[in-house]
Formats: C-alpha cells, sequence, structure tokens
C-alpha cells in the first residue's frame, strides 16, 4: 500500500484494453466532427447556387474555398480514423501475446501509427498523451519530443488552390461557373463510399481477430 493507496501495477490486458477503450471514444469523436463538417459543406452548396442565381459571383467564390476546405478536414479526419484502426487492430495482436507469452511486445506497427496521429493537429494532443501511456507499458519504443509535435500545415500554392475552387465551382453549379476537371483527376471521395469502404475493413478485421482466437485454442490444446 502506497502513501496515495492501492499502488498495485496495471496487469498488461488491462492496459491493452484502456489503451482501446480511448482509441474508440476518439474515433467517435471524429465520427461526430465529420458529420459536423459534412452539414457545414452542404449548406455552404446551397449557399452557392443561390449566390450564382443572384449573379454574386465574389460570394460564390468564398463560399467554394469553405467547402475545399471542409473536405481537407474530412480527408485528415478519415486518415487520422484509419491510423487508429490500424492501432487498434494491433492492440489485439496485443492480447493475443498476452494469453501466450503473459507479456507485452514493443509494436513498430503501433509506433509508426502513432507517429502518424500526434501530428494530425485534430487528434494531436489526446494521442500524445496515449503515446506515452503506451511508451510508458512498453509497447512501443519512446519517441523523441519533436517527433511527437504536430505538423504545421503547409501553404497550398494560390494556383493550385483556385484550381480546386474553380472545380468545386463547376461541379456544384453544373457547369454554370468554374473549370472542369481534367480527365485525368481523379474522381472525389464520397463520404459514403469511404463508410462502406471502412464498414468492409471493419469486418475483415474482425475475422482476422476470430481466426486468431482459433488458432490460440488450437495451441493450448
Amino acid at each position: 500500500m502506497g502513501l496515495f493507496g492501492d499502488t498495485k501495477k496495471k496487469q498488461p490486458k488491462d492496459v491493452v484494453r484502456e489503451c482501446q477503450t480511448k482509441l474508440r471514444q476518439e474515433g467517435r469523436l471524429l465520427d461526430r466532427q465529420v458529420r459536423s463538417i459534412q452539414r457545414e459543406e452542404e449548406k455552404a452548396k446551397r449557399q452557392i447556387k443561390d449566390s450564382v442565381k443572384k449573379g454574386n459571383k465574389e460570394a460564390a467564390l468564398i463560399l467554394a474555398k469553405e467547402v475545399l476546405n471542409s473536405r481537407k478536414a474530412i480527408a485528415r479526419l478519415y486518415s487520422a480514423k484509419a491510423q487508429m484502426k490500424s492501432v487498434e487492430y494491433n492492440m489485439n495482436n496485443q492480447l493475443a501475446n498476452i494469453r501466450l507469452a503473459g507479456n507485452l511486445e514493443k509494436s513498430t506497427e503501433v509506433m509508426k501509427s502513432m507517429s502518424e496521429l500526434v501530428k494530425i493537429k485534430d487528434v494531436s494532443a489526446n494521442m500524445r498523451d496515449l503515446s506515452r501511456e503506451m511508451m510508458k507499458a512498453g509497447i512501443m519504443e519512446e519517441m523523441m519530443e519533436d517527433v511527437m509535435s504536430p505538423l504545421e500545415e503547409e501553404e497550398e500554392l494560390e494556383d493550385e488552390a483556385q484550381e480546386q475552387v474553380d472545380k468545386i465551382l463547376w461541379e456544384i453549379t453544373s457547369g454554370e461557373i468554374g473549370k472542369a476537371p481534367d480527365v485525368s483527376d481523379k474522381m472525389p471521395s464520397v463520404p459514403g463510399a469511404t463508410a462502406r469502404v471502412e464498414s468492409e475493413e471493419e469486418e475483415e478485421e474482425e475475422e482476422d481477430v476470430v481466426e486468431m482466437q482459433k488458432r490460440l485454442a488450437m495451441l493450448r490444446s
């Protein structure tokens, strides 16, 4: 018994489950952020159409920039969510290792994903704290403080940004204003399609975990 109560060290499996819980909580927050940004984007799209009808192209241009920033933010959040899924999946591997060997193993995959997460400003603070917990628990090597600092967003070249804004205006106004995208341009990602892909990936991950559990059962029998 310590000065401040029970100082019993946490069991490895409890550490892993706590990490998983924090990742899921953060993932739900990201989902809410995405939905909020998408609602604002839809509102901006309607305002662009109204502005074009009224002949106010300057207002439409400003709103198109807002849509562009919204899409960048959503892409950033989806990237964070994917990295979190990767870490969560590796936490399942840690649980399997605990059952077999009774201890945690350092994971380069977890370290890579966490080093990416701490650089994304939307989740940087929480992921930095979680990284320190993982380092203390022995799940990953210690990262240098400069690696754990969020990246500053690079300013886009004005011509590039304007080209993207023109494409957004073309898309939303059905070609009334703006500029048609080149045939070689990639199609914009569709949130619904992304969600379906994420759902399929989750199912595959669950299948992998079940398969891993079966193998563990065979090893113990």
